[in-house]
Formats: C-alpha cells, structure tokens, sequence
C-alpha cells in the first residue's frame, strides 16, 4: 500500500483541501490482490462475499492504432471474432442471466462477462475458448466481414460523431488516431483472413492481457480456474511496442462538411494533445476546463447550445478540441472566441480562482464512486494500460501553479498548427467563414437507418 507522509499530506490540505487526500485514500482502499499466471497474463482479484455475482474483465492492451494503414477495421474484426457465433450473447444473457460485451478503441480490446457467482467456471470457460480457440475459418471470416459491412451501411451515424471523425482525420492524417477505430466500407473490404491471423498472432497473447475478478468468488476458487484455464493461452516472446513516425503537419484549410438544409451547424476547432502518459497531461486536463469556461464567458450563446472543451488522451497523443452545435451566424464568432482563448493562455498564466475551480472540478471526477464492479476495474485496468494511478494524478494537480500551467499552455498551442472543421448547410456556412480565406467544400450525406 503507498503511503504519504504526515508533512506531505498536510500541505496538500492546506492547498487544496479535502478532494486530494481523498483519492490518496480511497486510492489505498481499494488495491486488488494480484496474481501472475506463468504465461505472464496478470490477474486482479477482489473478493466480495456478499455479490451474488461476479464479474471478469479482459484486456487486451492493444487496439486499433495498430490496424495497417488502409485496412482500418482490423482489430475491430479481431474483437469480433473472439464470439463468433451469435448464440454465445444469448447463452449468456438467457441462460446466465448475465451480461457479454466487447469493445475495441485505438488503445485496447476489452471482453467483460457478467453472471452470477454459482456459473463463474463458465464465465471462464468462454473466456478460455475466446482467446485460445482456433481462428475463424475462411467462411467465418467472410460472415464476420459481412456483417460489420453491413453494421456501417445500415447505421445511421450523428453529425456530431462525423464532425469529430473529421477533425481527427484532419488533424493526423493517415496516423493512427486520425483513423477510424471501427474502419471504412473501403478498408473492410480490403482485410484478408490472413490479416486477421496476423494481428491474431501478435497481440492476443497472454502476457499482453489484464483480468480483472470483483465478486463473490474467493482467490483460491478463483485460481483455480485461471490456472486450469487460462494457463496453457499462449504467451509471446516479444511485445509489440506503440511506436509510430510522427505524424506530418495537419491541413490547416477550413474544412466545411456541406450537409444541405442542416438548421444548425457543428464547429470543431482543435490542436493536437499529449499522450495519456505525459507528465503534463494532468495539467491539460486543467487547461481544457478553464478554457471551457472562458470560452463561453466570450460567447454566451455557447452556454445555451451543446458545447465542449475537451482534452482526449490516448497511448500515443491526444487532441485538444472546442467543439459546439451552433447557429451559421455563431460559427465566426465561435471560432474567433477560441483562438483568443488559446492566445490568451499562452500569454497569461490563469487566476488562482480559476485553477482551484478547475482542480477542483477534475477531482470530482477522478474521485468519482467506485461502487460498481465496472467502474472499478476499469480503474485498474487503466493504470496496467497506461502506467498512471489515481494517486499519480492527485500529487500531480496538488503541485499545479498558474505559471505550470501558462508552461503546458505554450507547449501545447503556441505556434501549433490548429484545424476547423464545420458541419452544416454549405451555403450558409461559406458564407459565415467568407473572410477567412479559402476553405475546403465536401458534400456529406448521413445515411439513416435501414427498415427491418
């Protein structure tokens, strides 16, 4: 268990109070038991008698930014075939009365498989056909290809959802965080089964995994199955690291997303970020609520609308976004609010009132409640990822100065290239960006939902 001493936890009172040695303690309080498989694959356990049910949760520390450049969609595919046949969601859902979902970002694919404690051999049993059974067949693969197709084709997607898509694709380019996590008709179309044989092959190994047990199943039950189970899944010798060439710089050119007869319009404004391991993340954690509020202090019709600052960190970077709906006749003046925000940031360290304002509000969500067995292991899993403990973050804003962060602001914005990208009718916003040179038109259509 960490500790901090008396002198050190006294001063982070006088700072800031309460909300920092709260997740120092609560941080101490809720440590798993761990345990290493000889395959490498590291387990966390905590034990609750009381649960009626358990839960697992498995990461693989790997996700799509390691998809090949034109076949995005890949480790999406992978995801999916992990559960390749349909039945399995109902076996669980009908006959465990339980809980199976997959999930794939750029950084990891995750399973979890909720039931009740009494069926936790079987939960683990599914886990073990998951990861150690053999690869989809070429009629499988072609099925599972089929029906993510056919999952892009016929779902409608928000304009605020292509609007962020967008502004990333913009902002890197072909690097990976520009790409699409769930891939394109196009890069679908492109995957072999030999492709997902490779990236089967080199990231759906044990030691490249974290799981996570909370519930009503004690250690030596628990270990006994991960070690019958679990222990023969392969381990690799070498891990694939996430190192990639810096992306070239972004097209600066104003983007304009022409969505014909749109009422209202969705602006994105956006710098790159830092990497979720960045000693200076916490602190544009900070920037991004700060500048939230200063830039609907400079435009209140952002406050009625819906409206965002955001710092969204991943593995290898992160993009620092404004972002809001707006009406064509706010999208200059939101824009121009933006750029002063940034401007000023740089030039000014903040006031006192506003980074304890801001600190304070980032605690709250750090500090947030774990009761739920997912929220804590998503912590957990978290800092396997990343590296990165609650507590880490907590000393981190503890030590924030105005002049730290007026420092983070000028590595983050001063001379960085910054992309806007807009989605709405393109008429009415050509006209609204007219004294802001030439700007890029591309008609987009939103296609709906198909009928059953």
């Amino acid at each position: 268990m960490r500790r901090i001493s008396f002198s050190t936890a006294l001063l982070l009172l006088t700072i800031c109070g309460w909300p920092i040695l709260s997740a120092y303690a609560y941080q101490n309080s809720i440590e798993p038991q761990r345990e290493q498989l000889l395959n490498g694959l590291k387990i966390l356990l905590q034990y609750r008698p009381a649960d009626p049910n358990v839960l697992l949760k498995l990461r693989i520390h790997s996700g799509a930014i390691f998809d090949l450049a034109g076949k995005e969609g890949t480790m999406a595919l992978l995801a999916d075939s992990l559960f390749p046949d349909p039945g399995t969601r109902r076996y669980v859902s009908e006959e465990l009365d339980g809980r199976l979902d997959v999930v794939t970002d750029y950084d990891l694919i995750e399973i979890t498989l909720v039931a009740p404690k009494d069926d936790f051999e079987r939960l683990v049993e599914l886990l073990r056909n998951a990861v150690l059974n053999q690869p989809p067949d070429e009629a499988t693969f072609a099925r599972l290809r089929e029906a993510r197709l056919e999952l892009l084709r016929g779902t409608s997607v928000a304009p605020n959802l292509i609007a962020d898509r967008a502004t990333a694709a913009r902002l890197f380019g072909s690097y990976p965080l520009g790409r699409p996590i769930i891939g394109t008709a196009e890069s679908l179309a492109r995957i072999t089964r030999a492709d997902l044989l490779f990236a089967r092959e080199r990231f759906l190994n044990a030691n490249n995994a974290t799981l996570v047990m909370i519930g009503g199943v004690d250690r030596t039950r628990a270990m006994r199955a991960f070690r019958q189970l679990l222990g023969p899944w392969r381990k690799s010798e070498t891990r694939v690291p996430a190192t990639f060439r810096q992306p070239e710089a972004p097209n600066v050119r104003p983007l304009i997303l022409d969505l014909p007869g749109a009422e209202t319009a969705e602006v994105r404004f956006a710098l790159r970020g830092l990497p979720r391991r960045d000693r200076d993340r916490p602190a544009a954690e900070i920037l991004a609520l700060i500048a939230r509020t200063r830039w609907t202090n400079e435009l209140p019709a952002l406050a009625r609308t819906a409206s965002f600052v955001r710092h969204e960190a991943h593995m290898i970077s992160g993009l620092f976004t404004f972002g809001a709906s707006v009406r064509a006749a706010d999208l200059a003046p939101a824009l121009d609010a933006a750029q002063r925000v940034i401007r000023d940031l740089t030039a000014t360290p903040p006031s006192n009132e506003e980074l304890e304002r801001a600190r304070r509000e980032r605690l709250s969500t750090i500090n947030r409640p774990l009761s739920s067995a997912d929220a804590l292991a998503d912590l957990w899993l978290d800092e396997e990822t990343y590296g990165v403990t609650t507590s880490d973050e907590a000393r981190s804003l503890a030590a924030l100065t105005p002049a730290d962060l007026q420092k983070v602001a000028i590595r983050l914005f001063k001379d960085a290239p910054a992309v806007t990208v807009a989605l709405g009718d393109g008429a009415a916003l050509r006209s609204a960006m007219a004294n802001r040179g030439e700007v890029e038109i591309v008609r987009v259509t939103i296609p709906t939902e198909k009928s059953n």
